[in-house]
């Protein structure tokens, strides 16, 4: 088998999503499906047509053995998913609402939360162009935190990329104590994506060139700013595309799918324009529907 071009690494988990778009606590039928934000990315890619692998640990358990299966279904390679015996699946569960849909997550001492740098040793990542991560695991546990820091300090083989997605969750750390650990990460990475409002949130920043000036290590940084448009700096140059309009019916998973766009367009050599507008294409897919990866045929 061939080495997969990119690698994404972090934690996938059952999702429980009401049939009917209700509460949790109103709803009466659920669907059960998977989402993560580093295999989401992962499978969009693979549908743009780049080989790609998803690396974790998941439960010895029927939910880790659906959610590897689910993946390796789309063709994402998974030879580096390891079964952890002692810990189980995470599971979430989205709470349509008024306001938005809120996420409940169920996760603690899952067996991906007990991945540590020493399964870095086993993954491909000399032989990757791109190793894509976010800033959920390193909130996971100690240990994960330590994995996403010697990934992204190791030394880059020639033409070898890291991206990494800022993807701040409030309800696994406040913005308080993910600040100074999400912006020492993404200075260390070749690209970064990051939203305005969460950026806002951990650092205070207010504008994309205020992000630019605070991550200034990557040679790429991104900053989206929802149904506005999302700014893109190559070195210090910058380059914006407006948000296409599009009736959103939930906007969790969009943010993974831009990403997958955007990568998608880097690894093509397109130009800042067209990677940017290529994101906005795959999220506004992921904007019309309930799951978090869209396949084409249900765009």
């Amino acid at each position: 088998m061939d080495d997969p071009e990119v690698l994404c690494v972090g934690e996938t988990m059952a999702l429980v999503t009401p049939v009917v778009t209700a509460p949790l606590s109103e709803a009466e039928l659920f669907r059960l499906d998977i989402g993560g934000a580093e295999s989401t990315v992962a499978l969009y890619l693979r549908e743009l047509g780049h080989r790609t692998a998803w690396a974790s640990r998941v439960g010895d358990d029927p939910l880790g053995r659906r959610t590897v299966r689910a993946i390796a279904g789309h063709g994402v390679d998974v030879r580096w998913v390891a079964t952890d015996p002692a810990a189980p699946t995470g599971v979430y569960f989205k709470d349509p609402g008024p306001d938005g849909t809120r996420v409940h997550y169920y996760r603690s001492g899952s067996a991906a939360s007990r991945m540590t740098p020493a399964d870095l040793a086993a993954l491909p990542l000399d032989r990757v162009r791109l190793l894509h991560l976010t800033g959920i695991t390193p909130a996971l546990s100690a240990s994960c935190r330590e994995l996403v820091e010697t990934a992204l300090a190791a030394p880059r083989t020639a033409g070898r990329l890291v991206s990494f997605d800022v993807n701040h969750r409030p309800g696994l750390w406040d913005a308080a104590d993910a600040g100074p650990v999400l912006a020492r990460l993404a200075r260390l990475a070749d690209i970064v994506l990051v939203g305005q409002d969460e950026a806002q949130a951990l650092w205070g920043t207010a504008t994309p060139r205020a992000v630019r000036k605070l991550i200034d290590g990557p040679e790429r940084l991104v900053v989206k700013d929802g149904a506005v448009g999302a700014t893109g700096f190559l070195g210090s140059s910058a380059t914006f595309v407006p948000s296409p309009r599009v009736e959103v019916v939930e906007v969790v998973g969009a943010g993974d799918a831009f990403a997958a766009g955007y990568l998608s367009g880097v690894l093509r050599g397109l130009d800042a324009a067209e990677c940017l507008g290529a994101g906005h294409r795959l999220a506004a897919r992921a904007l019309s529907s309930t799951v978090d990866f869209v396949p084409e045929r249900q765009g």
